[in-house]
This record gives structure tokens, C-alpha cells and sequence, in this order.
């Protein structure tokens, strides 16, 4: 399920951020930085899905 959540990160960020914590901050930050630059969507995106896999 993580490598899923991780493939809809890169793809689409803001999507794998929802599917890891729902509409809460984390999802309107990423959602502003995949606005601002589709790469810094995708390295927040990465970063909470990974700090919060443990």
C-alpha cells in the first residue's frame, strides 16, 4: 500500500497526501506547493508519506 501511496505522489501529490492523512494541513500545504512548482508538491508529498509509514 505504501508503494501505491508513493506512485500517486509522484504522479499526482496531492492525492498521495490525501490517502495518507486526509483533508488535513498537510494536504492544503501540499496542495499550495504542487501550485507553486510540481516539485516541491512531489518532495512534501514523499516526506509525509514516509514519516508517517513508521
Amino acid at each position: 500500500m505504501e508503494l501505491l501511496k508513493i506512485i500517486f505522489a509522484i504522479l499526482l501529490p496531492p492525492l498521495g497526501v490525501f490517502m495518507q492523512v486526509g483533508f488535513g494541513g498537510a494536504f492544503w500545504l501540499n496542495i499550495l506547493l504542487t501550485l507553486c512548482g510540481y516539485i516541491p508538491g512531489i518532495v512534501h508529498a514523499v516526506y509525509i508519506i514516509a514519516r508517517r509509514s513508521n
